[in-house]
């Protein structure tokens, strides 16, 4: 399928789902803005701004108490586009200016916690993600058409960032490795094309596991080959490979599109009659927005079921235990996790709260759009993704520096 451009009239800055961010915004409402320019910046890190996908007027700035993002909406508009000096960007120091300066900093991710790196963090590994084995995502080798000199250059950039190796992890086929060497840290790895084993929190779990002592960074490589044409031009592009799917649609699209692009717009005469969620991210782990979230390549749109009654509570008590129902061993189960994890073992670790358990199984590698699957799996009900971000949270209060 062919990508058609579809650059939305408004577009917002936003957190990730669950992510809280304390800003202090540096435009204000009507203000007009270039494409790529500072927006906000991270109250206890100011290095690292936060950039319109497009040139545009500021519509509206929506922060909750201590100053937490909700959304920043930019109206487009014809405008200019924010040139970088990348004297500094062959130094390492230079280069973390230039990345935080420039607005590509938010799209690293760590492990384990999730969220970007600190300013000043220097990651054990760094895993470039060239698959995505979602439901309906798009392919990411698709996205590095004709871009595989930025794609390398970009590699060659994220080196200068990280003491250990580089990994692009990859489908089977022909190596999207051509000409970097990044001084023998980078390396091609391919990985199963079924869910989940193209899920970055797997991929580390085999290749490099993450701890409180030695991160691990993610980055999508499409956002790789971005961060190359940024050391080369000084312009960071703001077209992203989108994939708008699901059964509440009339046709499947595939588009490029600017991040944060309003959802109504990109489904709009697709959709089909009736009512419908949209859902920015997959079917497994998205979640019903406006807006793009950061880092998401696909949409989902799904039709809304009959809201029928729900049943009267006493009937409720008598029908379902108060007790967890047990987790029974399954090969669904088993391949949910990838085989790779002991599903069975990390699940009763995570139910039951025993966190030093849940790390020796690997749990320091996942985020919750890792255990989408096994969610699903469950039926539902065992509420995985909401269990080991507790844990997580525990474990970054009581043993985090």
């Amino acid at each position: 399928m062919k990508p058609v451009e579809i650059i939305t009239q408004e577009a917002a800055i936003r957190a990730s789902s669950g992510q809280t961010l304390r800003i202090d915004t540096l435009v204000r409402e009507n203000d007009d803005v270039p494409q790529g320019a500072p927006v906000a910046c991270l109250r206890d890190a100011p290095d690292v701004k936060f950039v319109a996908p497009m040139a545009g007027r500021i519509a509206r700035i929506k922060l909750q108490p201590g100053r937490k993002l909700t959304e920043i909406v930019i109206f487009r508009e014809e405008g200019e586009v924010v040139r970088h000096d990348i004297s500094n960007a062959a130094e390492k120091m230079g280069l973390r200016r230039l990345m935080q300066n420039s607005g590509i900093w938010p799209l690293l991710r760590r492990r384990p916690f999730g969220g970007m790196p600190t300013p000043d963090e220097t990651p054990a590994a760094i895993l470039v993600m060239a698959l995505d084995t979602r439901p309906y995502a798009p392919d990411p080798r698709q996205a590095l058409q004709g871009r595989e000199a930025a794609f390398e250059r970009g590699l060659l950039a994220l080196s200068l960032l990280c003491d250990g190796e580089i990994f692009v992890c990859q489908a089977s086929g022909p190596t999207l490795l051509q000409r970097a060497s990044g001084r023998g840290k980078i390396r091609a790895v391919e990985c199963t094309d079924r869910h989940p084993h193209g899920s970055a929190g797997l991929c580390s779990h085999g290749l490099a596991p993450a701890t409180i002592e030695t991160p691990v960074w993610d980055i999508h490589a499409e956002d790789v080959a971005a961060l190359g044409d940024l050391v080369m031009t000084g312009i960071l592009p703001m077209k992203q490979l989108v994939q708008i799917d699901g059964e509440g649609l009339k046709e499947s699209r595939l588009v490029r599109t600017q991040p944060g692009a309003d959802l109504r717009e990109l489904t709009l005469r697709a959709a089909a009659h009736g009512a419908h969620a949209l859902m920015s991210g997959s079917p497994l782990d998205g979640h019903e927005a406006h807006w793009l979230a950061p880092r998401h390549r696909q949409v989902t749109v799904l039709p809304r079921g009959s809201n029928s009654a729900s049943p009267h509570w006493f009937t409720a008590a008598l029908t379902r235990s108060s007790l967890p129902k047990p987790v029974i061993p399954t090969a669904a189960l088993r391949q949910a996790f990838g085989v790779a994890l002991p599903a069975v073992a990390l699940v009763r670790a995570l139910s039951s709260g025993d966190d030093e358990l849940a790390m020796k199984l690997g749990a320091l590698s996942l985020l919750e759009e890792d255990l989408g699957l096994a969610d699903y799996v469950l039926g539902g009900e065992a509420h995985l993704a909401v269990l080991l971000r507790r844990m997580l949270d525990r474990v970054q209060t009581e043993f985090a520096p």
